[in-house]
């Protein structure tokens, strides 16, 4: 029987994203203000959703899921990042090193699958509005969201556990900004093809599956629109969705350049700077996204912010 971590190493040195000083200081300002600005987006949505009555609906309850799943995808990452950029050598245990990758995996999972469920939503307002209510009730929002996080915590298993049982016997620096699958298998003294075979496999059913049912979900929605007659009606339908596609084109764009690419073709060198994308620039640019483009969010700001002013 297989033994957890029979290695010699104890802890991993990550290489950050450079090894050049001078980019040292700069860089930590600007992924600070990056995380700022995803705090306070992600945190902010989260808040106004939960004080407005008006947004208690499928949509936004989806919407908040996505902004506690980002705020915390962030959360698990950029911290330790940010580390790298000031000190010497960025140690982490390899303790710490796999409840990383476990929440690493854990939240772009969840990611995966809270975006498919907001496209279930769109599909179901559109195409079967007379019976959204019914068809959305909180009961059905409630698995959904079961889904969503069973799924987060099957691709966090599956990975985690295919690192985990490795040994690391020599060479400890970790050649990325935090313990990714790909930078951990090549560290390895003993992974082989059927370790990267998993991770094919595990990051196909996270990417593929959640692909598969928002390009059905479109799908519908597409016929939908094209049967409105009036031009007001289908611009209006499009709108509702323009949000939730440019989010799915930029994590799961991202995440198959990452993942479902050979290391030969995608050397580490380049994957770390295309994991900067749905590590650091997707959950920023989430609930920008869905703000600035949105009428209700807008309203409830408003409101929440006449509020406290009137206090």
């Amino acid at each position: 029987m297989a033994k957890a971590n029979t290695s010699s190493v104890t802890e991993f040195i990550l290489a950050g994203l450079t090894d050049q000083p001078e980019l040292q200081i700069p860089l930590f300002f600007l992924f600070l203000c990056f995380y700022m600005v995803t705090v306070v987006g992600n945190l902010g949505l989260v808040t106004l959703i939960g004080l407005n009555s008006h947004l208690h609906i499928p949509m936004y309850f989806f919407l908040f899921n996505l902004s506690f799943i980002d705020f915390s995808f962030s959360t698990a990452i950029v911290p330790k990042m940010l580390t790298s950029f000031i000190s010497g050598k960025n140690f982490i245990s390899y303790a710490g090193c796999m409840t990383q990758l476990f929440f690493f995996c854990f939240f772009v999972f969840s990611e995966s699958f809270i975006l498919s469920a907001m496209a279930y939503d769109r599909y179901v307002a559109i195409c079967k509005p007379l019976v959204y209510t019914v068809t959305m009730s909180p009961q059905v929002c409630l698995l959904l969201l079961l889904g969503v996080y069973g799924m987060g915590m099957f691709g966090a298993m599956a990975h985690s556990g295919n690192i985990v049982f490795l040994s690391f016997c020599g060479d400890n620096l970790v050649n990325h900004y935090m313990c990714d699958i790909i930078p951990l298998l090549e560290l390895s003294c003993n992974s082989s093809y059927v370790n990267l075979l998993v991770v094919f496999i595990v990051v196909t059913i996270g990417i593929g599956v959640p692909i598969v049912a928002i390009f059905i979900s479109y799908g519908f929605i597409l016929s939908s629109i094209f049967h409105i007659s009036s031009t007001e009606g289908r611009s209006k339908a499009l709108s509702t969705c323009s949000s939730h596609i440019l989010a799915v084109s930029l994590f799961f764009g991202s995440g198959a350049f990452m993942y479902l690419k050979p290391p030969s073709i995608l050397p580490l060198d380049q994957g770390k700077v295309s994991s900067l994308f749905y590590t650091i620039v997707v959950p920023m640019f989430n609930p920008l996204i869905y703000s600035l483009r949105n009428k209700d969010v807008k309203f409830a700001l408003k409101k929440t912010l006449d509020r406290i002013t009137l206090s």
